[in-house]
């Protein structure tokens, strides 16, 4: 059994108070190959990573800025999302990259994509950095899908914030399995 891989699965946990330096080089290259490795029915590959650090924080922020306000968000909203990639040196933008196929339905791809950001997190906390997936509406804004040159089919899954902890981690308590578990 390799204890180290289980011990890294175990001890998952969110860091949402980030500081320079970011991964780079081999490390994020490593980040990166752990995303490609997820899950993949129909080896559709069916996932763009948008890389965001240094200046593209801020290019990043005026465009989730611009979606806010397209979107019809009040004005301290559409300030506060200008800020948000500034909340970590490197902002992953995770896209479904949606092929239409017979046999693989959107939703699997979006799922893939899912676990491409769950794996680019694990594999940033196996190597010493932490992350954090964030969500929210701006997500799901037409608008920044368009201002960032996706398809209409395409989907953002997520933001992966990546760099060095802030502060330690708070692994969090385990959970009684047999809560969230049914036998049929």
């Amino acid at each position: 059994m390799n204890q180290s891989a289980l011990s890294l699965l175990l001890t998952r946990a969110s860091c949402g108070l980030l500081q320079a330096p970011a991964p780079d080089g081999e490390i994020l290259e490593h980040i990166l190959q752990a995303g490609l490795r997820a899950p993949d029915h129909g080896h559709l590959q069916p996932f763009q990573f948008l890389l965001a650090e240094g200046e593209g924080l801020n290019r990043l922020g005026t465009l989730l800025a611009e979606s806010a306000k397209a979107d019809g968000a009040a004005d301290d909203v559409i300030e506060r999302a200008a800020q948000l990639p500034l909340r970590a040196p490197l902002v992953i933008t995770v896209v479904a990259k949606v092929t239409p196929h017979n046999k693989v339905p959107e939703f699997e791809q979006h799922l893939s994509a899912g676990c491409a950001v769950m794996a680019m997190q694990m594999a940033a906390q196996a190597q010493g950095f932490g992350g954090i997936w964030r969500s929210g509406p701006l997500m799901y804004s037409r608008r920044l899908h368009e201002l960032l040159g996706l398809n209409e089919r395409d989907q953002i899954v997520g933001f992966l914030y990546l760099g060095t902890p802030a502060t330690s981690l708070r692994i969090p308590s385990f959970a009684n399995s047999a809560d969230f578990v049914r036998r049929i």
